[in-house]
């Protein structure tokens, strides 16, 4: 699904025009239901008016093992009717504590139901960086592409509160780059960045991480977590309408209107351009 100058509305209007997808920078990730219930006739909603600025919806917190399996089918169909890949969001690393076993059946599934990717997170957990390219083999064997998700922060996920996060304490941000090249060496394409320790729940920001990330790894290779209003922004900012983006499901509007350089706070007014050649 490709937005032009002809298929939108207002065509004499210039704006910052987005890659046709399926794209390779600009990707914008969006969250599925977990804070707010997200069902097929809502996302039909969403992919009817905004379908072209959506890459991929990543389901939260395991709720997709809540759902009967043909809900989970048809939201799965659904996004890929608008060329949506679907991902399983970190859940695996609740399934780890149950044994190999249960993280073959859950990869089988996940295949059956038809996910594209299966995020692989350790956000609660403690696993050895062997173990973890295990896991990402394991999920590219079965047909589906590993997303990695690596962070600073201990205790990562679920909302902890940041007096919790903080008792916790954060990691070397050199090991989290070096475990990120561990895993785009062993196929992983892309790795999400985790916003605890960074751009969440810590005052200042660690804008000096994202840096480091982009510096040894480079933009395109990189997913960073933004699920608030402020954070994008600054990501965008600082690294331009390129960068590739995880919000949630309800910012995806207010995303793709800084992105199209078309509106914006009063530090983005009129500022977020992008140059291609003609």
């Amino acid at each position: 699904m490709k937005t032009s100058n002809r298929e939108r509305s207002f065509p004499f209007l210039t704006i910052n025009e987005r890659e046709s997808k399926p794209r390779k920078r600009g990707l914008t990730e969006i969250r599925g239901p977990y804070y707010t219930f997200v069902g097929r006739r809502y996302l039909e909603d969403l992919f009817e008016t905004m379908g072209a600025y959506a890459d991929s919806l990543k389901f939260a917190g395991g709720s997709f093992t809540l759902m009967p399996k043909q809900a989970v089918r048809e939201i799965v169909d659904l996004c890929h009717k608008h060329d949506v890949l679907v991902s399983t969001g970190g859940f695996i690393e609740r399934v780890l504590v149950q044994g190999a076993e249960a993280v073959r059946k859950y990869v089988v599934e996940c295949k059956e139901l038809g996910f594209d990717i299966v995020e692989i997170s350790a956000g609660f957990v403690s696993i050895p960086t062997d173990d973890w390219l295990r896991l990402i083999e394991l999920v590219r064997k079965s047909g589906m592409k590993a997303k990695p998700e690596v962070g600073i922060q201990f205790g990562a996920g679920g909302a902890t509160a940041a007096e919790e996060l903080e008792a916790e304490g954060t990691r070397d941000p050199n090991w989290a780059i070096a475990q990120a090249r561990r895993f785009l060496d062993a196929g992983a394409e892309i790795i999400m960045i985790e916003s605890e320790g960074i751009t969440e729940n810590v005052d200042p920001w660690r804008t000096d991480v994202p840096a480091r990330f982009i510096d040894e790894i480079g933009m395109e290779k990189l997913m960073f977590e933004a699920a608030d209003p402020e954070v994008f922004a600054w990501y965008i900012k600082n690294y331009g309408a390129d960068v590739n983006l995880f919000v949630d499901h309800s910012q995806i509007v207010q995303l793709e209107c800084l992105r199209a350089g078309i509106w914006g706070t009063k530090s983005l007014w009129g500022r977020v351009v992008t140059y291609k050649e003609s």
